[in-house]
């Protein structure tokens, strides 16, 4: 049995996504799942330094050690959990916590930057850790992101049927799945990131459970459509983006005086929304099943109108085939773990650009 651990924080921020999983089987086994939230000082750290500040290398470095111990403890919680021995595990595929993402940029390569001691978390778990994934892709002239629609090819894809896959963290990422064959994908803008900063800001919350604030708003039509004028939004996929671009100096550029703090919170549900609808109207307009996973497909609000947007589809939860919605991308980071140790490819050149398919990650052994 060749059992694997994934470990996720996201663009969101709002903790890490453990799973152990074993790949013998026709189709992934989940043997059991964490969620940790970061401690309060750290999220704030790992917050702050996706802007410049003093002392950057100093603090990066700091802030990637505290991550590896917040993996570590998650790890430990995990094999309790599973009932696993650390011996048993061949691999942990380790996301890290991306505070940069600036692929292509500056010098044609530019680059991308996921906090985490990778050593570390294999000293202190004492199981091989695999992380760095983006960065092979980068240097191979990918944008680095979105890593997961291999991954969601081979367990959501559906034989004669158009299928597309909507992963809801900090940022929306979209993979399409044509009956035909194939795997596209690209972010497609902002979801958790700006609809939870607003959250604090205004409800002093993390989020907006279920989306239940945002459904009780009135979309801003002036507002939404400055949001909507983000160049982004049409540029030509290979694409990819972060809290680099959708973060809340963006967010305060836009008119978004006078407008009830509540219809903003409204405003930035449509927004992801129609980010995600628009992008498939325009590159996968025959898309019949819509599985959506990551945070936000916890969000009623955000189903509701994910599914009036798009009528000829049906919207589901991955949570409908048999996988939770938070549970995908620690699983995705384990498989692509898998990937690495059996020297196989892990992106996808017609997702990111990159100039061929590459094994990705780098190993630090136990």
């Amino acid at each position: 049995m060749a059992i694997e651990l994934g470990l996720m924080s996201g663009t969101s921020l709002d903790g890490i996504d453990a799973v152990a999983v074993e790949f013998d089987a026709p189709s992934p086994r989940v043997l059991a799942h964490v969620h940790r939230p970061f401690d309060a000082a750290l999220q704030a750290e790992l917050l702050a330094l996706n802007r410049s500040g003093p002392d950057e290398l100093h603090r990066a470095a700091l802030a990637a050690n505290g991550v590896a111990r917040a993996y570590a403890a998650t790890v430990a919680a995990l094999l309790g959990a599973a009932g696993l021995e650390a011996q048993t595990v061949r691999t942990i595929g380790a996301h890290g916590q991306t505070v940069r993402h600036r692929p292509r940029e500056f010098d044609g390569t530019g680059y991308t930057v996921q906090l985490l001691n990778g050593a570390l978390l294999a000293e202190l778990s004492g199981i091989d850790v695999v992380c760095d994934f983006r960065s092979r892709d980068v240097a191979a002239g990918g944008e680095g992101a979105p890593l997961v629609p291999a991954f969601h090819a081979e367990i959501f894809g559906a034989p004669g049927e158009d299928v597309a896959v909507l992963n809801l963290g900090g940022i929306a990422n979209l993979t399409l799945l044509p009956a035909a064959g194939g795997v596209a994908g690209f972010d497609c803008g902002p979801a958790n990131a700006l609809l939870d900063h607003w959250a604090r800001r205004h409800l002093g919350r993390a989020y907006d459970a279920d989306g239940a604030w945002a459904a009780g708003g009135r979309v801003d039509a002036a507002l939404l459509a400055a949001l909507l004028a983000e160049p982004f939004f049409v540029r030509t996929p290979p694409k990819s983006t972060g809290r680099d671009l959708f973060n809340e100096a963006w967010l305060a550029a836009m008119p978004i005086a006078g407008v009830a703090p509540q219809d903003v919170m409204a405003t930035l549900a449509e927004l992801t929304a129609r980010g995600a609808a628009d992008a498939l109207a325009r590159h996968a307009p025959a898309t019949a099943r819509l599985v959506v996973c990551g945070g936000g497909a916890f969000n009623g609000h955000l189903m509701a109108r994910l599914a009036a947007l798009l009528p000829r589809a049906r919207v589901m939860s991955s949570a409908a085939l048999g996988v939770p919605p938070d549970q995908v991308e620690a699983i995705a980071f384990a498989w692509l773990a898998r990937a690495h140790r059996e020297r196989q490819a892990g992106n996808r050149v017609a997702v990111t650009g990159a100039r061929g398919e590459r094994v990705l990650g780098a190993l630090y052994p136990a």
